[in-house]
């Protein structure tokens, strides 16, 4: 993209047009929220296909940075998201989706959340456990793990 070409900060910050600003290895951060709950369930990656492919399908397509591919979360699981609402934020540099997923669970190691741990109080390194059962067991569902 040429200097001429490129959008200037009010078009990003105050427009309304789909302007994503990818990182230096082109991807976007991006959040997924329970469309009904609000609770956050993960936080993957996008590149620009995967953006394209979420906005044309309606499922959440995400960049796995590490098998370096293209993955439609729920593929292997059938636990889809099924993405019901695509914002961005104000410097168009981070994705945020609110999702309604197939069977309840997003994370692969069976839990409804990825972030199925927090840091427990008063310790530097100590975690916790937020949700006391996973919603599958990983080893039925993935039968390679």
């Amino acid at each position: 993209m040429n200097e001429e070409s490129k959008p200037t900060v009010f078009e990003i910050e105050e427009g309304n047009k789909l302007l994503p600003r990818f990182d230096l290895h082109e991807f976007l951060p991006c959040i997924t929220l329970d469309a009904d709950t609000g609770e956050v369930l993960m936080l993957g990656y996008m590149n620009r296909e995967a953006l394209e492919k979420t906005i044309k399908t309606g499922l959440a397509t995400y960049y796995s940075r590490s098998r370096k591919k293209i993955w439609v979360k729920g593929e292997e699981s059938g636990f889809f998201q099924h993405v019901k609402d695509i914002f961005i934020d104000d410097d168009q540099d981070t994705i945020l989706l609110k999702v309604k997923v197939d069977g309840g669970a997003s994370c692969h190691v069976g839990y409804r959340s990825c972030f199925y741990r927090k840091l427990k109080k008063g310790s530097n390194e100590e975690l916790e456990f937020t949700e006391t059962h996973k919603v599958f067991d990983p080893k039925i569902v993935y039968k390679h793990a």
